[in-house]
């Protein structure tokens, strides 16, 4: 009887034993398959763990040597809620996924650039992926130029509208402590700030204290709020929006399948400059295969904007409350061939691309003659836009932004625009220093009674 009932239990426990196996390797593959994928371990710091190591950048062999102020961190990451651990240090750990602070979405993103470069210059010293394009050194006398963290775009976003019982926003605020910390530097002192690199990307960062940083290189997307005594393309940096709608991935969308000749959606009634999209909205409305109508990014707006743009041939892009948008940068990832209209615009990098192989540029005066776009838009042959098509294509990776940074995108392609801008930067703090035995017993010290200190100081 003893061993009848144990060859019954027999199967009983090998049944439950097959059972448990099956469940726990179930529950392992169901965890596996809730893991990120590769590529978003990629996109995120490339799978390094927190305290692994790496391979850091040689400051000899890179394009740009970079000393970055150690600025608060409520100047920068603080700015996106992130708090040094244990009050240890002001920047993030980014060799690792979990270290990088996630940036805001929606139109936040078009104005990110101070983000994207701190990264890119943080990987550099820590050893995360980066092409080391730009190096930071911890030596002001061994760089090039002197970058100042200072989020000013998104401190407007967020910060800018007063809150009582303060009397000023703090974005002002913001802007008040990083003028009185640049002039106690003794890297600002010896140069007079002609080499420091500030980004004020946003058309209103930076409102009050780009009157003092004149001396500056800034990092802009136009001009159109600047007077010519503060910016110029002769000192600054234009650089590309980041876009909103995302990229056309695998884009086998030629000529015929794009049944739309010419798109345009957005805010019609604009001040400034952009009275001329209301003109062309009057000329344009009624044509045949055109999409021309307001729009926003309210609701699906972006989505649309998606769908609209990667079914049409052409792409509006007309200047409004300032010369450029945008919409630029969405047309281009979104092989669209761009149709310019904005005579104040300044084009990223153009002394590189020559944006004349994939876009159509217009004089304000010339698109708004009735029947003067339409025909040149229909003049242009299947062959001429395939070609145009096809540059697009090669050429969107210029204007991607991403972490971390790949060979040739917008972040390097910034770095190695305000290399081109060092030998004039040289010449400059050079001329400066022509009578400073006058002012100083040494160099490197404070001018005791310098006028052009005290200007800068009030």
């Amino acid at each position: 009887m003893a061993a009848a009932a144990a060859s019954c239990r027999r199967p009983i426990a090998w049944f439950f034993g097959v059972a448990a196996a099956l469940f726990f390797a179930s529950w392992y593959l169901l965890l596996d398959s809730a893991a990120p994928p590769p590529a978003l371990l990629a996109a995120r710091g490339q799978g390094l763990r927190a305290g692994s190591t790496a391979r850091k950048c040689d400051p000899a062999a890179a394009a740009l040597r970079v000393f970055m102020y150690d600025l608060p961190h409520e100047f920068h990451f603080g700015l996106l809620d992130w708090k040094p651990r244990g009050g240890g240090g002001v920047w993030p750990d980014v060799r690792w996924g979990g270290g990088v602070p996630e940036y805001p979405g929606g139109l936040n993103l078009q104005h990110s650039i101070e983000y994207w470069l701190t990264l890119d210059l943080l990987a550099s010293e820590q050893g995360a992926p980066t092409p080391c394009g730009a190096v930071r050194v911890r030596d002001a006398a061994a760089a090039d130029v002197v970058f100042v963290p200072f989020f000013a775009s998104l401190s407007f976003n967020r910060h800018s509208k007063v809150v009582p019982p303060a009397r000023a926003s703090q974005d002002r605020a913001l802007q008040r402590r990083l003028l009185e910390y640049l002039v106690s530097r003794p890297e600002w002192r010896r140069s007079g700030g002609r080499d420091h690199v500030v980004l004020a990307h946003h058309p209103n960062g930076m409102l009050d204290a780009r009157y003092k940083l004149w001396p500056c290189v800034f990092v802009l997307c136009d001009f159109g709020r600047y007077p010519p005594s503060v910016a110029s393309l002769d000192k600054d940096v234009i650089a590309p929006y980041r876009h909103v709608v995302p990229n056309f991935v695998n884009d086998s969308a030629g000529y015929d399948d794009r049944p739309t000749l010419l798109y345009f959606q957005g805010a019609i009634y604009r001040k400034d400059g952009g009275f001329i999209r209301q003109e062309l909205y009057y000329l344009l409305k009624d044509e045949k295969d055109v999409h021309f109508s307001f729009g926003s990014v309210v609701g699906n707006g972006i989505e649309q904007a998606t769908q609209g743009m990667r079914a049409s041939k052409f792409c509006l892009n007309i200047a409004g409350d300032t010369p450029s948008s945008n919409r630029l940068f969405d047309s281009i990832v979104s092989h669209c061939v761009p149709i310019i209209i904005s005579d104040e615009i300044e084009l990223p990098f153009e002394d590189v691309l020559d944006y004349s192989k994939f876009c159509i540029i217009v004089r304000g005066e010339d698109a708004v003659k009735k029947g003067f776009l339409m025909n040149l838009i229909k003049g242009i042959s299947r062959e001429d836009w395939t070609r145009m098509w096809n540059r697009l294509k090669e050429v969107e990776g210029h204007f991607e932004y991403q972490y971390p940074s790949q060979n040739d995108d917008a972040v390097q392609m910034i770095w190695k625009a305000i290399a081109r801008k060092v030998p004039s930067i040289r010449l400059k703090v050079n001329r400066l220093r022509r009578f400073s035995r006058f002012e100083t017993n040494r160099m490197d010290e404070t001018p005791t009674r310098s006028p052009w200190l005290e200007s800068q100081a009030s």
